[in-house]
């Protein structure tokens, strides 16, 4: 991986992630290395597997990315714009539909920031959907920690918004977002705001949930059960790893826990870090089991998370 200009790690939520600009320079190489590995490779034994039958394959193969904003609710009093990355071929958006993941920033940081991650998944076959939250994103005009209560009905509107934009004529990812296939994640307080959408009564269309380096909101994990994966740096000095943990305990549903070993809050989403490829391969084998229903991906979830002294891997199922 060609090197990138690293942001200063604070004793925030921005954490120290490579220049995004740098990454997209790079991506369609960097991309097609990593994810053959990923998104290949023999399948083993794993415990989360009591699924229906697939329902159709999951990309086996990595494609080119786009990315483009667009502003949900541009003339409201919260305008939101989300960072979208998506599936190409060629110059135009990849043939099919692919599940969607709604991915959340921590505090003082911004969509671009985590393009390391949310590319590539796109690059597996998903389109990430990233808000750039008003009140907690790097360089707010009024930055305020207690936002992020809001931000789960932010995480909404842009499911909404995305179900509109699959029906939009003339709109280039008409027709291609799987809108009843959906999965939410984020980092810190992304993580929480991840845990938020998983309220009582929440729709089935949202089928799973990955909180890295975060914890539970009041109300979360209520309603209909849904498969969540949490990642976490056993070192983590801004949300204790006992907080991810915590929340682990609450979910109803099958949940699995990725830990970074002796790590902090964020250091293993750069790509090149120890820990990296485990995190990329464990949320995207993650997300291909539960929005593609690809049970060989959720076999392998062991054998991807796992490398000793650098990561542990657990999971249980259901209750």
């Amino acid at each position: 991986m060609a090197p990138g200009r690293r942001q200063r790690h604070r004793a925030g939520d921005a954490g120290p992630y490579r220049d995004a600009v740098g990454i997209m320079r790079r991506l369609a190489a960097a991309t097609t290395a990593v994810l053959m590995t990923v998104l290949t490779g023999c399948a083993s034994t794993g415990e989360m597997t009591g699924q229906p039958a697939p329902a159709r394959l999951a990309p086996q193969l990595p494609y080119e990315v786009g990315v483009r904003t667009v502003v949900v609710d541009s003339g409201s009093a919260r305008p939101l714009p989300v960072t979208l990355w998506y599936p190409t071929q060629g110059s135009r958006v990849a043939d099919g539909r692919f599940p969607v993941v709604v991915y959340s920033h921590g505090l003082a940081s911004l969509p671009e920031l985590h393009a390391g991650l949310t590319a590539r998944w796109a690059a597996a076959g998903f389109v990430v959907a990233a808000p750039t939250y008003p009140h907690t994103r790097r360089g707010a005009k009024r930055f305020s920690r207690a936002d992020v209560r809001n931000q789960p009905a932010d995480g909404w509107r842009v499911i909404r918004y995305l179900v509109r934009l699959d029906g939009r004529r003339g709109e280039p990812l008409a027709g291609h977002l799987d809108v009843q296939r959906m999965a939410a994640a984020g980092h810190s307080a992304g993580g929480f705001t991840t845990a938020g959408m998983f309220t009582s009564g929440h729709p089935a269309r949202l089928r799973a949930g990955i909180v890295i380096a975060g914890g539970g909101m009041a109300g979360s994990f209520a309603g209909a059960p849904a498969p969540m994966l949490f990642v976490h740096g056993t070192a983590d000095t801004v949300v204790p790893v006992s907080v991810g943990r915590a929340a682990y305990r609450r979910t109803p549903g099958p949940a699995c826990f990725l830990s970074l070993l002796g790590q902090g809050h964020g250091e293993y989403l750069i790509p090149g870090r120890p820990g990296f490829a485990q995190v990329l391969g464990t949320t995207t084998d993650f997300l291909r089991w539960t929005l593609y229903d690809d049970l060989e991906a959720a076999r392998r979830l062991p054998s991807r998370a796992q490398l000793s002294g650098v990561t542990s891997y657990e999971s249980r199922p259901a209750g």
